[in-house]
């Protein structure tokens, strides 16, 4: 599957930004569907995922609350609303995919074979 991300930008600190991540392919909806973010310096890291066939929705603590994860199957998208964002969360997000999988490892990046080519996002203080 090939993924495209979009939807990032600059935003003051506690606005909200809605990133998107379009699909191809047919079979979308048996893929387990990830958000992930590297900043500056750092590693890469969860943010959240959300299961293929509706199966749940999970997060990082520290978006818990702030940020929300949800999939279109008939458009192929999946979507990560992020609300009261903070400068800390300043970074290049990833969608990625897979074939769904073991429930524990749905926050590794290493478990994820397709990724999209990451939207920035800059908050600012």
């Amino acid at each position: 599957v090939q993924l495209q991300a979009s939807g990032g930008g600059l935003v003051q600190a506690g606005g909200s930004l809605r990133l998107s991540c379009a699909a191809s392919g047919r079979t979308f909806s048996s893929y387990d569907m990830a958000w992930f973010r590297q900043a500056p310096g750092k590693e890469r890291e969860f943010v959240a995922a959300i299961r293929s066939l509706g199966g749940g929705t999970f997060y990082a603590d520290s978006m818990k609350g702030r940020f929300t994860i949800s999939r279109d199957n008939a458009k192929n998208t999946v979507y990560l609303q992020m609300n009261s964002l903070k400068p800390e969360d300043t970074a290049v997000y990833y969608c990625a995919a897979r074939i769904r999988g073991i429930l524990s490892t749905v926050r590794f990046a290493n478990e994820y074979a397709s990724w999209g080519q990451g939207t920035l996002v800059t908050v600012s203080s």
